[in-house]
């Protein structure tokens, strides 16, 4: 028995055959003819480049201002510091951030991001090589490149679901790509920071990082199309408009506030958005503590510095995209619940666990590439459950507060990290992360709004959102 492609599955009858002859590319209401074909693969694989090109970015950050700091000679609080500051932005930028990308347009707010976070990142070594990067400088550098950088992740997300239908491909096959688009980031971005850092210093590999940014700017901006208006608040968005601006012809849109308001009022009402940001707020300060602290402090103490940090990260990175493109073929099989906590629970405790205590070098490799593979399927469920969950028209500004639910830790983890190491001491600090870890991402087992997460109906479709 023959089946239906992808792209037929996605466009349904509009894309069936007519006495044996592909039907006509369908016009939309505007008059434009719909893109099908190559032309919509390149765009979603632009999206995709455009976003592990930037991820690539911060990668580098994450490496070189850490070993910048303990090179001025700053202590583990100082890191932390420094950590937080990167982090705290998005606690800003996420929810402001998300009303700013659906008013202005998402290609247009994913490019501006790029551009203000490289122009950024490209001041600091600028600095630093002329009238001196101290400290207090430092921060607010790192505090400004990070203010867009969620804006500009959200905004590549917003884009997805559409360039994905008109590709034809599943909805968990493209979050899974975006989200293995990161993970290949990290597994390419550890590797060439790992050894920047080692052979050029921290200074100088920040004019990598800056050239990310413009790369990933210039290719949204060259292949990916307007997929849609700038985002009003009309529950029936017109996403075929072909410009990316507002259009005078529209009715006055709410304020910021009102759209903002709009926003929280639909995570607030809906039950499982709310245990997922509780649950990934609590992981994400976990993982800042161990990840921008104390895993730095940890590679510069015990393992020799960055190349060490650099092998662990681009193990982490590298085992968590091969998980991420296994679990694409499986993904719309598994129950996602059960799924969801097994990989969560192996994401963050074996390894925690092997550094708290003192395993040699090959053993945390090996544990920590278990982490990777486990945590490739994390994002593409929680993703999917967001799309499906969300009405379109909202998109930008759920993600956006979402986001910085969910991140609003991490500021306060990476500084705690610091100051653990400081006072308890690495080991101590890994083991109570390992507990706490493991202990939390069993929570979705107890059941209640957690099976939520499930697909509703035979053919998975969207569950009901909560009215607002």
């Amino acid at each position: 028995m023959s089946e239906s492609t992808p792209a037929e599955e996605a466009r349904g009858t509009d894309s069936a055959t007519r006495g044996g002859r592909p039907a006509r590319p369908r016009a939309g209401r505007t008059g434009h003819t719909v893109r099908t074909g190559r032309t919509d693969r390149v765009a979603l694989s632009s999206l995709v480049a455009a976003h592990a090109i930037s991820q690539t970015g911060n990668v580098v950050t994450a490496f070189a201002v850490p070993f910048y700091v303990l090179g001025l000679g700053g202590s583990g609080a100082e890191v932390g510091l420094a950590a937080a500051f990167a982090t705290a932005p998005v606690i800003i930028g996420g929810p402001l951030g998300g009303v700013v990308v659906d008013r202005v347009g998402h290609r247009r707010a994913a490019i501006v991001a790029d551009l203000v976070s490289g122009a950024s990142v490209l001041a600091m070594p600028v600095l630093a090589l002329t009238v001196g990067l101290p400290f207090w400088a430092l921060l607010a550098l790192v505090f400004a490149g990070g203010l867009l950088d969620s804006p500009g992740q959200t905004a590549r997300r917003v884009m997805l679901p559409a360039l994905t239908e008109r590709a034809g491909v599943r909805i968990e096959r493209s979050v899974g790509l975006l989200d293995g688009s990161e993970r290949f980031a990290k597994l390419i971005g550890a590797s060439i920071a790992g050894l920047l850092v080692a052979a050029v210093g921290p200074v100088a590999s920040l004019f990598v990082n800056a050239a990310t940014f413009a790369v990933s700017a210039a290719l949204t901006g060259a292949l990916v199309p307007v997929s849609g208006p700038a985002r009003t608040g009309s529950p029936n968005p017109r996403d075929d408009h072909p410009t990316d601006a507002t259009d005078a012809t529209e009715p006055t849109r709410a304020s910021y506030r009102s759209d903002l308001v709009e926003g929280a009022r639909f995570v607030v009402r809906d039950p499982l958005m709310r245990l997922i940001v509780a649950l990934v707020l609590t992981t994400n300060l976990l993982d800042a503590a161990r990840g921008s602290t104390l895993l730095p402090l940890y590679a510069n103490d015990r393992l020799g510095g960055a190349a060490a940090l650099g092998l662990l990260v681009a193990t982490m990175g590298g085992c968590a995209l091969a998980g991420n493109v296994a679990f694409g073929f499986v993904a719309h099989r598994v129950p996602r619940r059960l799924t969801f906590v097994a990989c969560f629970t192996l994401a963050g405790g074996p390894s925690s666990l092997a550094f708290a205590l003192g395993a040699p070098l090959p053993v945390l490799v090996a544990a920590t590439a278990l982490s990777g593979l486990a945590a490739g399927a994390l994002n593409p469920i929680l993703g999917t459950v967001q799309l499906e969950r969300t009405p379109e028209h909202l998109r930008g500004r759920v993600f956006g507060l979402v986001t910085a639910g969910a991140w609003a830790g991490i500021p306060a983890g990476a500084l705690l990290g610091g100051v653990a190491a400081d006072t308890i001491g690495l080991t101590v600090a890994f083991g109570i992360v390992a507990v706490v870890y493991t202990t939390v991402t069993l929570a979705p087992l107890t059941g209640g709004h957690w099976r939520l997460m499930e697909r509703r109906g035979p053919t998975g479709g969207r569950p009901p959102a909560p009215s607002l």
